[in-house]
């Protein structure tokens, strides 16, 4: 439940695991298990090793394996739960590591990927012109202008550039640009149909100009061909099981306005997800996961020995958990008692999974599809502590809501089958909706109305408190007190653990602060800013509604 997770680097035998992961990359076996490795888990070795590291190792990946790849490297988030943005400067990185590999290696699978991708990336690099638009033309009034002059008119000369299979290259930015020239050299010796298509691709977005006629609000061809592509990703990660960001918000904000009266225990069965988001979600999913895999390793490695792969594949995993960036199984959903520490936080939910994986594995798997979706919705579309959720906090999170939906969502202690019939959206929609209203909004409008009747003698912050009052009045009429988290920073001058209280309590995925249980339980010793569980029990709330009536005593003392 805490926001990080510390692990031993050390391994068991010894060695440091960082050792055994570089030894592992040099291993001649590991190029052969690559096509059967998760493209989430080849990310987070990319990520932990460092691309440089893996450039043999990814080109060994299949066409599907290396897509799915680049849509996770590829994109960065720009703010938490905002749309993802296109990383440029990842984009040569990768270029530059491919050549470094190999050029024709490069080639071939640079040729393998959607080209779409490649024209979106190339054409962020340079600009590809048609030499034959600067042959000189005489006209009867004017000097003749050389080929050489024309072509520099634009530029001055001092930009760099170069002709490629009879197109001419202008840089728009020069990192990674002599890799760039070499990698579509070698495309146009060995791979010329995705050369001509690259070219022709990238020459049409440098060409791009500004609609006329009242149309210039229109995109431009490389604003919209960046949205486009985009749009694919979107679905592409869809058909896998991800949750877009768009959808991830919609489907958070339906959820905060979600009505679901107390539901007595009944037997008749709930559909798996009544929230249209969802439902599609699990369509895309069921779809993808009856289409026959596709496409072969770049490098078309030989394979091994179908008895010794899964043993492979296995050492990679557990590498990585060892070294703390994979967790070891989802922590959310238990299947056995007693192992995890943050269990008793879960009671509900705890007891009727057990229930679920020993009388209905059927129902099990459903109800940890429904978790995946509610942490994948969590990690694309909110925020923790004003920053994105790690995956496991994600996970966390979900099981935790769902636990405090399902005591708020019924009257009556559930019987063990519950969750064999009615699903955990429902369950997550009602806890989220119980967060935001019984925490976020009545945390808001507690500290109005704390606000407006505390007494202060420093005349700078009586200003601050009195921007904070008219801010959180602002964003809780617009329903989003969590905007209001820069300007509760005065109240850092007066108290600081009851500051970082109160934001936790105000955050998007509201939380219980550290400090909030030190002042509740009066401790003395120091406690860690950014320490917190997340909200699971009703228990919690009750204890929220105490602070937040202790709070004008703590900002006066």
């Amino acid at each position: 439940m805490s926001t990080t997770t510390n692990r031993d680097p050390a391994s068991r035998d010894g060695q440091p695991v960082d050792h055994r992961l570089a030894r592992l990359l040099d291993s001649p076996f590991l190029a052969r298990v690559v096509p059967h490795l998760a493209p989430e888990t080849l990310h987070q070795l990319i990520h932990y090793r460092g691309l440089e590291a893996c450039g043999e190792l990814v080109t060994s990946a299949t066409p599907a394996q290396l897509t799915s790849l680049l849509d996770l490297d590829l994109w960065r988030h720009a703010q938490p739960g905002r749309d993802e943005q296109f990383d440029v400067d990842r984009f040569g990185e990768w270029v530059e590591v491919l050549v470094e590999t190999g050029e024709s290696l490069a080639a071939r699978t640079v040729a393998a990927l959607d080209t779409h991708l490649v024209i979106l990336g190339l054409s962020r690099y340079l600009r590809v012109l048609d030499p034959g638009t600067f042959e000189p033309t005489e006209a009867s009034d004017d000097e003749p202008i050389d080929r050489h002059g024309m072509m520099n008119s634009e530029t001055g000369g001092d930009v760099a550039e170069c002709e490629v299979g009879g197109y001419l290259l202008r840089a728009r930015r020069t990192d990674a640009w002599d890799a760039i020239v070499t990698l579509l050299a070698t495309l146009e010796t060995e791979q010329s149909r995705c050369f001509q298509a690259v070219m022709q691709g990238c020459r049409l977005l440098s060409n791009s100009r500004p609609e006329i006629d009242g149309l210039d609000a229109l995109l431009m061809a490389p604003e919209q061909h960046l949205h486009d592509a985009a749009m694919e990703r979107e679905r592409r990660r869809s058909r896998q099981g991800y949750t877009t960001a768009a959808d991830a918000r919609a489907f958070l904000q339906m959820a905060r306005q979600a009505q679901h009266t107390p539901d007595a225990v009944a037997p008749a069965a709930v559909p798996v997800a009544t929230n249209p988001i969802a439902t599609a979600y699990f369509r895309a999913a069921d779809e993808e996961a009856d289409a026959p895999p596709q496409g072969a390793p770049a490098s078309a490695p030989d394979t091994l020995p179908d008895a010794e792969i899964p043993l492979s594949v296995d050492l990679v995993v557990e590498l990585l958990v060892e070294a703390g960036v994979m967790p070891a199984r989802p922590r959310a959903l238990p299947g056995s008692a007693g192992e995890e520490p943050g269990a008793a936080r879960l009671p509900l939910l705890r007891r009727l999974m057990e229930f679920v994986l020993h009388h209905d594995e059927t129902a099990y798997v459903t109800r940890s599809r429904e978790h995946a979706f509610l942490a994948n919705t969590l990690l694309a579309g909110s925020s923790v502590q004003s920053r994105p959720f790690t995956p496991q906090e994600a996970s966390d999170a979900a099981a935790c809501i769902c636990n405090l939906g399902l005591e708020c969502w019924l009257e009556a202690e559930p019987p063990d089958v519950f969750l064999v019939d009615h699903n955990l959206v429902t369950a997550f929609e009602v806890g989220w909706s119980v967060l935001y209203k019984d925490v976020s909004l009545f945390a808001a409008d507690e500290l109005v109305s704390t606000l407006a009747n505390l007494q202060c003698d420093e005349a700078d912050t009586r200003l601050g408190l009195r921007a904070l009052r008219r801010t959180l009045v602002k964003q809780r009429q617009a329903g989003t007190p969590w905007l209001a988290r820069d300007a509760a920073e005065v109240l850092a001058m007066l108290d600081m653990t009851a500051w970082i209280s109160v934001l936790g309590l105000l955050d998007e995925c509201p939380i219980v602060p550290a400090a909030l249980t030190a002042i509740l339980e009066r401790h003395t010793t120091s406690v860690s800013p950014t320490a917190f569980t997340f909200i699971s029990t009703a228990a919690q709330i009750a204890d929220i509604r105490l602070f937040m009536r202790a709070l004008p005593d703590v900002l006066s003392r």
